[in-house]
């Protein structure tokens, strides 16, 4: 019994590890993803490029709303600054 106890216990962390490895290589934050990317895109238009970023800071006053936002895969980060859903300015981070 122990030794099926074990195996199941390795089979369940393959499993994981390989649907992890899936997600990671499918993940849209790409120096390539980057470079489709330019100021004057909506938000929307962006986030398909991108997919919804990893974190996001939100303000607004006076009717003008901020954003910034940051996507992250491995060793790629890339940042962006919105202003009324509107990309403002945006880098790319590779470490």
């Amino acid at each position: 019994m122990l030794n099926r106890a074990k195996c199941l216990s390795a089979l369940r962390r393959a499993a994981l590890i390989g649907v992890l490895g899936l997600l990671a290589a499918c993940s849209k934050v790409t120096a390539e993803n980057y470079q489709k990317v330019s100021t004057g895109m909506s938000r929307e238009a962006v986030v398909d490029v991108l997919g919804e970023p990893t974190s996001t800071q939100r303000s607004s006053l006076l009717g003008v709303a901020g954003e910034a936002a940051v996507w992250e895969n491995g060793k790629i980060k890339i940042t962006a600054t919105f202003v009324n859903e509107t990309l403002l300015t945006h880098s790319l981070n590779q470490q």
